[in-house]
């Protein structure tokens, strides 16, 4: 699962990534507890429907990863969601985040789905350009909530 114009490697993730996932998750504002990262990876990693893909240039240090998830909506039907993407800092302006849009986009058509969908933050301005240079179209914009019990 190469993609020659990065010169990355594309792989599915693993449990022993988890260190490097959780690097590249603080990168983006999330930083991780080890043991329950670990843990919530391994949740995913078993899940047909949440696939992690990985870029990596040397087998060992990531380069960056995305998370997907196959949804089925009651109102829009199944589509396929963009739900963590980042490209490590020293990675970036190579190709790599639009190669793994790539293979989410190709797991997506392989499921025979034919939407991929992503939420940007408003306030990560500078990933909007790279959203809709990968042919992304803001279709709205809505707030999020959440209630802690």
């Amino acid at each position: 699962m190469g993609d020659a114009s990065t010169n990355a490697t594309l792989r599915r993730a693993r449990a022993d990534d988890a260190a490097e996932l959780a690097r590249l998750s603080a990168q983006l504002g999330y930083p991780q507890q080890a043991d329950a990262f670990a843990r919530r990876l391994r949740q995913v990693l078993i899940s047909a429907d949440h696939p992690v893909v990985v870029a990596t240039d040397d087998g060992t240090r990531l380069l960056g990863f995305i998370a997907i998830e196959r949804r089925l909506m009651l109102e829009t039907g199944e589509r396929v969601e963009i739900v963590g993407l980042v490209v490590d800092d020293a990675a970036r302006r190579r190709g790599i985040g639009q190669a793994l849009v790539r293979a989410a986009e190709d797991w997506a058509r392989a499921q025979g789905l034919d939407e991929v969908m992503v939420r940007s933050n408003v306030l990560r301005a500078d990933s909007h350009p790279f959203y809709e240079g990968a042919g992304f179209e803001r279709t709205k914009t809505q707030h999020a909530y959440l209630k802690r019990l």
